[in-house]
């Protein structure tokens, strides 16, 4: 596997971590585990924006890892 397509597995299942907190953001009852549930989702949400940039600059640098 190379690290391009590594870097790619890894922010595909962030974004169902994601979406995972969501769901369960939905579901709970008190406002404080919503409140740290949607924190956490959002922290979550900037790494997987990060790792969007790193991509980009892997399928720049390595054009072979483009479109994996």
């Amino acid at each position: 596997m190379t690290v391009g397509s590594q870097v790619k597995q890894c922010k595909f299942t962030l974004q169902g971590i994601e979406q995972g907190l969501l769901g369960l953001s939905t579901l709970a009852q008190e406002e404080a585990a919503r409140k740290i549930l949607n924190e956490a989702r959002d922290t979550l949400n900037e790494v997987i924006m990060d790792l969007d940039k790193r991509v980009e600059q892997l399928e720049m640098e390595e054009p072979q890892y483009k479109g994996l």
